[in-house]
């Protein structure tokens, strides 16, 4: 059974994806979704000498899926056909891809020895030197790791989880295990006050998404397959909703893994879910832990994959059950850095033009957090802007009560 997700007959020609799509504003050289999409797709059919490598410019954002009015998957399109005709070549750029999308092996052999690895990519020369050799522009900074994962930490915590009656399960990604453990420990808090347990998958790998990204789909399918099997064993053992607090992760899981990797979720989707719905959802029925006023005023980024999911209203509708929070919602524009896309050389400056107009939004609110669901978002937000940029949780972590 092919569940991939690229049947383009819906598609009326109207453009609108190219008007939406951020990178065909910034970069005259890419094509725009609809003839990378639905056109292209048309005469791929044909012969596979149609593929063209401008494909590889898509942030994969899915701007133009939100914007289609005819539902036609356009990102997912472009993505498949990239797994299908993209061919690796042996090259510095293809150890650079490899090591921006290995997020688990690169995460499990640098948490131990974190302050280390962070000094040295952190190093102006060695910058320069992945500048000149793998093509990782040397204007940005890669993400910094923990000392320690997430999970490492939750193992001495697992015993405190049991006493609760109700439980979740929780899908915390790389970024949560290997660069912000804050994070998850910020989500069992939140959720301990509202008397909520926390479990975890026996295991989980990447999403994938990294992966997809820089065109390694047979490794996606298998994390993806990995994922799937032991998402089902802790719904057939535990009957938990299995949430995340990464708004590409929620994408991925629900809605890539069918349409892009072709892999079956249908006896588990009902149970995903990403996580300010379901904050929400328990706040609006009584289970809302007493929260102390702030005072302050936030900045709200929607994260690209969060308006393709149509959840974004869940977390600004969160953010107003602070008491005395100002939140102000920002126009919403994608930040340019897509992941690992804005990491590259040859994308950066285009990954800087996608962003400005945020970053000028962020500048000019006066205000005193960005708030954003998505970790990479967050990334950009904190390079290029005064703000220190916090997940929605994180947020009411610090505002429950002691």
């Amino acid at each position: 059974m092919n569940l991939a997700s690229t049947r383009f007959e819906k598609c009326i020609k109207c453009t609108i994806c190219t008007v939406y799509c951020p990178v065909a504003k910034a970069n005259p050289n890419y094509p725009g979704p609809k003839e990378s999409g639905p056109d292209g797709e048309r005469l791929r059919l044909k012969s596979p000498e149609y593929y063209d490598e401008a494909l590889k410019l898509c942030t994969n954002c899915k701007r133009c899926e939100t914007s289609c009015p005819s539902n036609v998957n356009v990102g997912d399109i472009i993505a498949v056909a990239r797994g299908k005709f993209e061919k690796k070549k042996l090259n510095p750029k293809l150890m650079r891809d490899y090591i921006l999308s290995h997020t688990d092996l690169f995460g499990t052999l640098s948490t131990p020895i974190a302050p280390l690895v962070n000094k040295i990519t952190d190093s102006k020369i060695i910058k320069t030197i992945m500048d000149k050799t793998i093509a990782i522009d040397k204007r940005k900074s890669l993400p910094k790791y923990s000392f320690g994962s997430f999970r490492h930490w939750y193992k001495k915590q697992a015993d405190t989880q049991i006493q609760f009656e109700r439980q979740i399960s929780y899908f915390h990604g790389c970024y949560v295990n290997y660069n912000n453990p804050q994070l998850g420990k910020d989500l069992v808090k939140v959720l301990n006050a509202m008397n909520i347990g926390v479990k975890l998958l026996k295991k989980e790998k990447c999403c994938g998404v990294p992966l997809i990204a820089n065109g390694f789909h047979a490794k996606a399918r298998k994390n993806a397959q990995f994922n799937v099997k032991h998402m089902t064993e802790a719904v057939e053992q535990f009957n938990t909703p299995i949430l995340s607090t990464s708004s590409t992760c929620s994408l991925a899981l629900k809605q890539e893994y069918p349409h892009v990797l072709n892999v079956d979720n249908s006896k588990i989707m009902h149970k995903l879910e990403f996580i300010t719905p379901f904050l929400l959802r328990e706040f609006m029925n009584g289970n809302m832990p007493t929260l102390k006023p702030v005072n302050k005023t936030i900045v709200y980024h929607t994260p690209c994959h969060l308006e393709r999911s149509g959840l974004a209203i869940f977390t600004i509708e969160l953010l107003r059950t602070i008491p005395g929070l100002k939140v102000i919602v920002l126009n919403s524009e994608c930040c340019g850095s897509a992941g690992t896309y804005g990491f590259k050389k040859e994308n950066y400056e285009v990954s800087m033009k996608i962003g400005k107009g945020l970053f000028e939004q962020i500048k000019q609110a006066n205000a005193d957090f960005a708030i954003t669901d998505c970790e990479t978002c967050k990334w950009q937000i904190d390079e290029n802007t005064d703000l220190e940029t916090i997940h929605p949780v994180s947020l009411l972590a610090q505002c429950l009560t002691d």
